[in-house]
């Protein structure tokens, strides 16, 4: 089976299967990446909103692990994504 095989297979929308294949393509080694969610609205030509709906329900299929990032000063950063195996 491939990589891919299973979010195929999970019965997600597509806006979820592209936000996927966006942040495995930007994952480091240990799978996880912190893009912004303008970023990666404005790089697949989503509204922010879209890409909301779309983590969400990675999130709920156990598809990712999002944890809050904050910034030194106590300011809140972009999220970290932990891609997981389903």
């Amino acid at each position: 089976m491939g990589f891919f095989d299973s979010i195929y297979a999970a019965d997600l929308p597509h806006r979820a299967v592209a936000v996927y294949m966006y942040l495995k393509n930007r994952a480091n080694k240990d799978g996880s990446c912190f893009p912004a969610v303008g970023t990666i609205a404005k790089d697949l030509s989503l509204s922010k909103r879209t890409v909301y709906r779309a983590l969400d329900e990675l999130e709920q299929k156990g598809f990712i692990k999002r944890s809050a990032r904050w910034r030194e000063r106590g300011g809140r950063s972009s999220s970290l994504y932990e891609l997981c195996a389903p």
